[in-house]
């Protein structure tokens, strides 16, 4: 819905005597809405309370940040099926105190080997869909590598035996646990959208017993997922790429139309990768590279380094202008380049050089909002969704994302195994020649991105931001409000935020009109005016502005510092 804009002025008054209650509450601190978490020996932030707690008796046990980062992600998709679970992707940045060295992990599938481009045209011609492929149902699904992940990154950084990594998350889906209140009401809006489908499998029976979502503090239980967890923790990776739950997902695919074939199972495999950066005043910015949409950030961050932005003001409409335009043009490369290395060359460096950043910068015009921007040639220089970070006592530190992409996925959930799969294919382009078009055995373009900053060589900060194309204008506003405008990190994941849609996208779609921006209450009234002046499109926020966890080390106090997204239910919590 588009608001006028006698609205947004007025939410814009609300927001500032918001703020202004804030300030007297808490005396001078503007934006946080609880204090950071302190601790020696280790730290873990998650989006639900007992996931958590979780991740700290793993620390307390002995295991490493590695080991509570897989317990917490396996508990979270029982927890959080609305986000995230053995159905879907994961990516990861790991430091590792005793090399000194950020190590990535890309642990996203690839399409079915079986589909030719042809045969999946043919397929959308049938299911009345032609031009895109469907978010929900059989054809939009990939290999699940969330589980490769957990063993790349165990094989490497584990400590505990996996059958104890994995324990908690296992007791919790035999005996149950509450859902909790924000995670209730995203679970009872996608058993909504399932009640009609009418897609083959056990989506329903598994989410929704009884013939509905669990109510906030209702005990909810998965035994399906338990076993499929069991036999993980029992029979390691090959019982989910090899065995069992490979078996069944072939038999179901054969039988209902899907094109996932055990095969496809047998053949994935999780890619280290180097993460790329660029420094920003002084701090060197880690993502990872393509297939994802890391780089982003980082090249949205390289045209805000020309701009004074603590000079201009937190939230004046000077700096929230050339953030917002800094976003167009880095999300024209992305619809442009991103997309599987293996299939497509990508200008990396040239995306990320100070060279072409500044000559992208050139384009913003500080007066008016831009209605579109095409893709830069950077060649020519040189050649819904869980995070959770945690850090043990040894200094290792993990960022982790990990997603079905829409919510709970494409819907489909083979009986007996208690998980859904993602819906990561729709993400494919279907355009011959576009670096993402669709092949089979192919990742497709990702959403999801964890984050690393060093500082004079050592690690400082473990972060993420969830939600779509939100992540990286959510990493670009956290840096920011640290970095430039002085927040602390609790504060700098509750300030009000900002969202730009509408951009061209990698699956096909083109900016029209320059897109809008969506704003949280909390911006002040001059400032929305400001951008209104500019020719922005500026409409209410409705939500989706992405959720947060951090951990920061200080090396003065030699403590971790936690903080966890106030949007969402989870906790910061360290020993």
């Amino acid at each position: 819905m588009k608001f006028s804009r006698a609205f947004i002025l007025a939410a814009g008054l609300l927001a500032v005597g918001t703020v202004s209650a804030q300030i007297d509450r808490i005396n001078g601190r503007t934006f946080a809405t609880r204090s950071v978490v302190i601790a020696q020996h280790g730290m873990v932030c998650t989006s639900q309370p007992l996931v958590t707690q979780i991740g700290i008796d793993i620390l307390k046990a002995g295991g490493s940040a590695v080991d509570a980062a897989i317990a917490c992600d396996a508990a979270l998709g029982l927890m959080e099926p609305t986000g995230s679970g053995v159905g879907g992707d994961l990516f990861a940045i790991v430091y590792d105190a005793k090399t000194k060295k950020l190590y990535g992990l890309n642990a996203s599938g690839r399409s079915p080997l079986g589909l030719s481009f042809e045969q999946l045209k043919a397929e959308l011609v049938k299911a009345g869909s032609p031009h895109h492929i469907p978010m929900r149902g059989l054809l939009p699904i990939s290999v699940p590598g969330c589980v490769s992940g957990w063993f790349e990154l165990h094989g490497r950084f584990g400590r505990l035996p996996v059958k104890d990594v994995l324990a908690p998350a296992i007791r919790y889906a035999d005996e149950g646990f509450p859902v909790s209140q924000y995670i209730a009401g995203q679970w009872a809006a996608n058993v909504a959208l399932a009640q009609g489908d009418h897609f083959p499998g056990a989506f329903l029976a598994t989410y929704a017993p009884g013939g509905r979502a669990p109510a906030e503090g209702e005990i909810f239980r998965n035994p399906d997922l338990a076993h499929t967890l069991r036999l993980i923790a029992e029979q390691g990776r090959d019982a989910f790429y090899k065995g069992e739950i490979a078996d069944r997902v072939d038999a179901f695919m054969r039988e209902h139309g899907g094109f996932l074939r055990k095969v496809d199972f047998e053949r994935h495999t999780a890619t280290w990768v180097d993460p790329v950066s660029v420094n920003y005043r002084g701090y060197d910015v880690y993502e990872l590279p393509p297939n994802s949409q890391g780089i982003a950030a980082l090249q949205m961050l390289n045209i805000l380094e020309g701009y004074d932005l603590k000079a201009m003001g937190y939230n004046s409409a000077d700096a929230l202008h050339v953030m917002i335009e800094a976003k167009k043009l880095a999300f024209e490369d992305r619809a442009k380049f991103y997309a599987d290395p293996a299939f497509a060359q990508i200008p990396l460096a040239g995306l990320l050089s100070k060279a072409y950043a500044a000559e992208r910068r050139k384009l913003i015009d500080l007066k008016h909002a831009a209605q579109r921007y095409d893709a830069g040639n950077p060649g020519l220089r040189d050649g819904d969704t869980i995070y959770l970070t945690t850090a043990d006592g040894e200094g290792n530190m993990v960022s982790l994302i990990q997603s079905n992409y829409r919510g709970m996925g494409s819907g489909i959930t083979v009986p007996g195994l208690g998980f859904t799969f993602q819906d990561r294919g729709e993400m494919f382009s279907l355009t011959p020649g576009h670096a993402n078009v669709y092949a089979p055995g192919k990742r497709p373009f990702h959403t999801i991105i964890p984050a690393f900053v060093m500082k004079d060589g050592q690690p400082w900060l473990s972060f993420g931001v969830m939600g779509g194309a939100m992540q990286p204008q959510g990493h670009v506003q956290i840096l920011t409000n640290l970095i430039d405008f002085g927040m602390n990190l609790q504060e700098a994941g509750d300030a009000a935020r900002w969202q730009h849609d509408g951009s061209s996208e990698p699956t096909d779609e083109i900016i029209k009109s320059g897109g809008y921006v969506q704003l949280e209450t909390g911006i002040p009234a001059e400032a929305v005016r400001g951008l209104v002046q500019r020719g922005h499109d500026v409409r209410a926020g409705n939500g989706g502005f992405g959720g947060y966890q951090a951990i920061m080390w200080d090396p003065v106090n030699k403590v971790y510092r936690g903080a966890s997204e106030s949007r969402k239910d989870g906790c910061a919590m360290g020993y």
